[in-house]
């Protein structure tokens, strides 16, 4: 993660969004709670680390969008911020760097049901892992081969995840979750992040479409015309 994606984005997006009052009918909250960062006024900032982590209110949803970089951190800011976190519709992380996804750990002790959207990455599923790895090698000793030469048992043919009994659900195109909330996918062609998958979180209102995303790692621009291209009701 570079400190430069860090600044032009979060500074520019994520500290703004926590002022930003987003249209809706009646009284129900509207508003982004930043609860992880790195950087913002002393007088309200959660414990600063690298990460990021914010509470999306609107609509009568409340959705929690990535969840930092320690779980100790997480959990201390939502409850400054009186962020409750069994209380949510849903849970979308952006991507698969631990400066997002740390606090999982947490968000799992509270709140393990439920449903969390994440990239298609091996990091969050269990993966197969593909057979070509068993070919046996003739020429090597058994104690230097697979399973010693042998075909494994299903059970060994698949990755492991921290979160094996996570509620995930992977999101491969862009998909409304809810009535107006969409969820973009974007993949990434930039060195260090090479085929990365990265999501964010579009949300209609009356001025149109309400962007919130991480890093950005496949370049805003990019991630903002995928929403333009994808998602009903985007405009300037």
């Amino acid at each position: 993660m570079k400190p430069r994606l860090r600044w032009e984005l979060n500074a520019i997006l994520a500290f703004l969004l926590a002022l930003i009052v987003l249209p809706a009918n009646g009284q129900e909250p509207k508003r982004i709670t930043i609860l992880y960062d790195a950087f913002g006024p002393e007088t309200v900032a959660p414990t600063m680390d690298w990460g990021f982590s914010a509470l999306v209110e609107y609509g009568g949803r409340r959705i929690l969008f990535d969840t930092g970089n320690n779980s100790q951190i997480f959990a201390r800011n939502a409850q400054r911020f009186g962020a409750d976190l069994t209380r949510l519709d849903a849970v979308v992380i952006s991507h698969r760097h631990g400066d997002h996804t740390s606090g999982l750990n947490h968000l799992r002790k509270v709140n393990p049901s439920v449903k969390i959207y994440t990239p298609f990455e091996v990091a969050f599923f269990k993966a197969p892992i593909p057979n070509s790895f068993f070919t046996p090698n003739a020429t090597l000793p058994k104690d230097m081969q697979y399973y010693r030469g042998k075909e494994p048992d299903s059970a060994h043919l698949v990755t492991g995840t921290p979160w094996g009994n996570a509620n995930f659900e992977a999101i491969t195109k862009t998909t409304e979750i809810f009535p107006g909330f969409f969820i973009v996918t974007t993949r990434s062609q930039k060195p260090d992040t090479l085929e990365m998958n990265e999501i964010s979180l579009a949300i209609r209102t009356p001025e149109g479409l309400a962007v919130v995303v991480g890093c950005s790692h496949p370049g805003v621009e990019k991630v903002l015309g995928n929403v333009r291209s994808s998602t009903p009701g985007f405009t300037l």
